[in-house]
């Protein structure tokens, strides 16, 4: 009975393919194969030749960061969890650089993009980015073909409107606003604070420009922001420069006068009226010179306010396309395609589940007894020494 059980045992193991009877099968159903990668080639290829290229511009900023210097290395640890130390300090801002990419996110930042003009590398022609990606933007077949089907069946679209409400925006200018949020990204580095500002396009010119027109509308939004308050405080203080200057011109004219038309009179009242007319002319001109102070203040004010941005990297049109991957892509799918028909030419032949079984561990060999090993062992010795 044992020997039994260990000749079965041994015909499970010599049953097993090997790579010649793999490779065997591989030979058998070549035909197979050639039709097979021929048409994945052949698709692949159409696929990717149909999807236009586009091309990356990345703009790197390091923002200027007030009240950093009072936490030290811990600010700089809490600023990795998004935690602001500094919040309470003097001039701290509460738009802090993490939350940079929720800014470019609006609607209001995307829509004031729509006026920026644009030029093609190969075209002399300029155009908002709006008109670009609304009526310039290449696509694949089968976008263009969802497309076209969709308009036939929702009828004559109502003209768009030039006008930006971004409180309601029309259907084609919200169709806009997702296809930049699909071509514009906004990175920050908690730990140095430092802006990655990446564009995506399919013109490389167009693609560093907005790229350029990005940085200069956050710096624009962030320096308007960190400068409102003074701003204000510089428009109060120029309208009470202008009022005390009027108010001391007045005073001034009207001592003037009153001196002049009375030089010869030597009356008591005269004298009083004109020291009262000096007198008030004196506190004008104090007035108007203590304001006249605040005014310069305010005006400092607004330049120490006004935050300083490094260009650590500036925008640069892209000389090489960023993708699609063609190549990869088709590599990739002509493996995947020999993968599936190796499978399939084993699994037709039989060898699928031995093969499966020889490599799922030592299930087989869990069966076996010492007395079967030693013999397949001592057969394997006779066999190698009957050869000659």
């Amino acid at each position: 009975m044992t020997t039994d059980h260990t000749t079965q045992s041994e015909q499970q193991v010599m049953e097993r393919p090997g790579l010649k009877t793999l490779l065997a099968d591989i030979r058998k159903y070549r035909q197979l194969y050639y039709k097979v990668l021929s048409a994945v080639f052949m698709i692949t290829a159409l696929v990717t030749l149909s999807i236009p290229n586009y091309y990356h511009c990345t703009v790197m900023l390091a923002p200027e960061v007030t009240g950093g210097k009072q936490g030290g290395g811990l600010s700089s640890l809490a600023s990795s969890f998004g935690i602001n130390l500094s919040s309470n300090s003097a001039g701290a801002d509460a738009i802090m650089p993490t939350l940079y990419p929720d800014l470019m996110n609006s609607v209001t930042f995307r829509a004031s993009l729509f006026p920026i003009k644009v030029q093609r590398e190969d075209d002399d022609s300029t155009m908002t980015y709006y008109d670009y990606l609304k009526d310039g933007q290449k696509m694949p077949w089968w976008t263009a073909a969802t497309k076209a089907l969709f308009s036939v069946f929702s009828g004559d679209a109502k003209p768009d409107s030039k006008k930006v409400n971004t409180f309601k925006l029309t259907k084609e200018q919200n169709e806009v606003v997702k296809i930049i949020a699909e071509k514009m990204v906004c990175d920050v580095d908690k730990m140095s604070m430092v802006i990655t500002i990446d564009v995506t396009d399919q013109d490389p010119l167009i693609c560093a420009t907005i790229a350029d027109s990005v940085q200069r509308r956050l710096q624009d939004f962030i320096t308007d922001y960190r400068t409102s308050k003074a701003r204000v405080d510089l428009a109060y203080n120029q309208k009470l420069y202008c009022e005390a200057k009027e108010r001391y011109e007045k005073a001034r004219r009207r001592y003037a006068s009153y001196t002049d038309a009375n030089q010869k009179v030597f009356l008591e009242s005269v004298r009083s009226e004109r020291s009262n007319l000096e007198n008030e002319m004196q506190l004008q001109q104090h007035a108007y010179s203590q304001i006249a102070a605040q005014l310069q203040l305010a005006e400092a004010k607004v330049q120490e306010e006004t935050p300083a941005f490094t260009t650590l990297q500036p925008a640069t049109v892209p000389t090489q396309k960023a993708g699609p991957k063609r190549s990869r892509a088709c590599l990739l799918m002509l493996f995947l395609a020999i993968l599936v028909t190796t499978v399939y030419v084993i699994h037709k032949e039989g060898h699928l589940i031995p093969l499966l079984r020889s490599h799922g561990g030592d299930s087989d060999f869990d069966e076996l007894t010492l007395e079967d090993l030693s013999f397949l062992l001592s057969r394997e010795r006779r066999d190698r020494s009957a050869e000659p």
